[in-house]
């Protein structure tokens, strides 16, 4: 963007040639030289023309919705849906085998590998209540023509559908970033902080319910930070002492017989394997059979546990999470819609509207929309930053600050091409679209130095006074040379970028997203310089003579 224009000048700088001769310079001139002499002749009315053209692009930008990065098709996807904390061990299996069939069903898909709970592994803490299952598919070729990455995950979204589970696409690298760097696990989440696990869960159950009504929501799912089920085991010290046993060793019978102990370690070579001890399944599948466990007393009796303390089943937290040294909880949203900006904004609306926040409980969107928010704060000074650059650099090789202002005055008309095909293709605004729209404004730029390089160059050449006639001759003149190294130009921009925005392969919605803008501002760019500047420059030298 920045050394480009510049070094453009500089190299052709002396060697500009006229070469009329050729015939495709003599098609070129038929058709450049009418439309430019008319613009020259009704200067006003091509001025207005490009501020309407400029005007006009008001509609996609207010269309355009955003995104942080477009979706990078992986080959795989990563199912991970959600249900209740309370699942047991046997039920998640049971549920993981449901899923699994059910996904192989679709004709996309060539296997299915599932996992329910944690990994072996201290890096992966996953409760029972979320599933894991990595979805390989078939090759392209082998699906139905015209199917798409999003129809495939519709189709698994409408034949995936049990009650109690709350499903979640993705991709597995994307959602693993996701999971690092935000700890939310779908493309968008809302993070509940407040001082109590109670007042959270019942914040974020209010939330998901607003949620569920607002368009573009596949699926939401809080997390009831509240809703881990336990066995509480109430010792009353007065039977206690009334049997002769001491409270701590009724907790430490219970911490070994029914959580486990490690007694011993089998070492086999350089392998080690733990013995653990506990009561079989039977004698601590319920609280019946737990009351009837026996614990030894010092005089030898043996005591039902039931006559020395209190069971009871009660309620509260499956895991404790906190952030910046506040409790916190999440809402999980999977996005039927990949306009992020545009959904958070319709979510605020439905929350604002819908749920009402004790005093000292606050909610932050994560996800992606936090590296989107990032992102636009970066741009916000980044860009103004290069074209303050680009202007330095423009002045130091023009000697003056008019004509570096008048091609960044026309570089937003260079743009109007860009938004509108970013906008009939449907595309979100996304880093990697302003990556393009970055691109493009370097090609316009260079464009407008060029330009000016030439009306210069052939300015200079004229002996004679610089009445306006000798100016209006020079623009012409260098105006018309520059047309067919423009052309080239705009051909072989458009030529290379064509492929990648008809390729389908794995990473082509991300450069679609980068040459979408280029080849629409091959549209308006060169038009803007072959027309808007040279009628822009003619008007500023009149005026500067008087």
């Amino acid at each position: 963007v920045t050394l480009t224009p510049v070094l453009m000048g500089y190299f052709i700088r002396g060697r500009i040639r006229r070469e009329t001769e050729n015939p495709l310079n003599r098609w070129l001139l038929a058709l450049y030289r009418p439309a430019l002499l008319w613009a020259l002749a009704h200067r006003r009315e091509t001025v207005v023309f490009a501020v309407l053209c400029l005007l006009s692009s008001a509609w996609p930008l207010m269309h355009l919705g955003s995104e942080f990065m477009p979706p990078l098709n992986e080959g795989d996807i990563l199912y991970m849906p959600t249900t209740a904390p309370g699942i047991s061990v046997d039920e998640a299996a049971n549920l993981l085998q449901i899923t699994d069939r059910l996904i192989r069903t679709v004709p996309e898909v060539e296997r299915v590998f599932g996992k329910a709970g944690r990994a072996d592994t201290a890096t992966d803490p996953a409760p029972l209540s979320m599933l894991e299952t990595t979805i390989l598919l078939k090759p392209r070729a082998q699906w139905a023509p015209g199917v798409t990455i999003d129809d495939v995950i519709h189709k698994l979204d409408s034949t995936v559908h049990l009650p109690g589970l709350t499903n979640a696409w993705g991709y597995p690298i994307r959602t693993r970033i996701d999971m690092l760097s935000t700890g939310i696990r779908t493309v968008l989440g809302v993070k509940v902080t407040g001082p109590d696990l109670p007042g959270i869960s019942a914040a974020a159950q209010n939330i998901e319910a607003a949620l569920k009504n607002v368009p573009g929501t596949r699926a939401v799912f809080a997390e009831r930070v509240a809703g881990g089920r336990y066995i509480d085991i109430d010792v009353d010290r007065f039977q206690a002492a009334r049997y002769g046993v001491n409270p701590g060793e009724v907790k430490k019978w219970v911490e070994s017989a029914i959580g486990g102990e490690t007694v011993t370690t089998v070492i086999d070579g350089r392998e080690r394997y733990s013995i653990n001890l506990r009561y079989p399944r039977a004698f601590r599948a319920s609280l019946q059979a737990i009351a009837q466990a026996r614990v030894v007393a010092p005089n030898g009796a043996h005591i039902p546990l039931g006559a020395l303390a209190k069971l009871s089943v009660i309620d509260g937290p499956a895991e404790i999470k906190s952030e910046n040294g506040r409790l916190i909880g999440y809402v999980f949203v999977d996005l039927a819609t990949r306009d992020i900006g545009g959904y958070v904004a319709r979510a605020n609306a439905a929350i604002a509207q819908q749920v009402k926040f004790a005093p000292g409980y606050a909610l932050a969107w994560s996800g992606q929309f936090a590296e989107l928010t990032r992102a636009k704060q970066k741009l916000m000074w980044v860009i103004p930053a290069t074209l303050g650059l680009v202007l330095l650099l423009l002045y130091a090789y023009f000697r003056q600050l008019t004509k570096p202002l008048l091609i960044l005055s026309v570089l937003p008309f260079a743009l109007v091409g860009g938004f509108w095909l970013v906008y009939i293709l449907g595309y979100q605004f996304s880093v990697a679209v302003a990556v393009g729209f970055i691109a493009l404004a370097g090609v316009a730029t260079e464009f407008g130095v060029v330009m000016l390089l030439y009306i210069d160059q052939a300015l200079a050449a004229y002996t004679a006074p610089l009445t306006p006639s000798v100016i209006r001759s020079a623009v012409i003149e260098g105006a018309l040379t520059r047309i067919r190294p423009k052309m080239m130009t705009v051909a072989v921009i458009i030529a290379g970028l064509l492929p990648l925005m008809f390729s389908q392969g794995d990473g082509a919605d991300m450069m679609k997203r980068i040459a979408a803008p280029l080849v629409g501002g091959m549209l308006s760019a060169p038009l803007i310089s072959l027309f808007l500047l040279p009628v822009l420059y003619l008007a500023l030298r009149h005026r500067a003579q008087g």
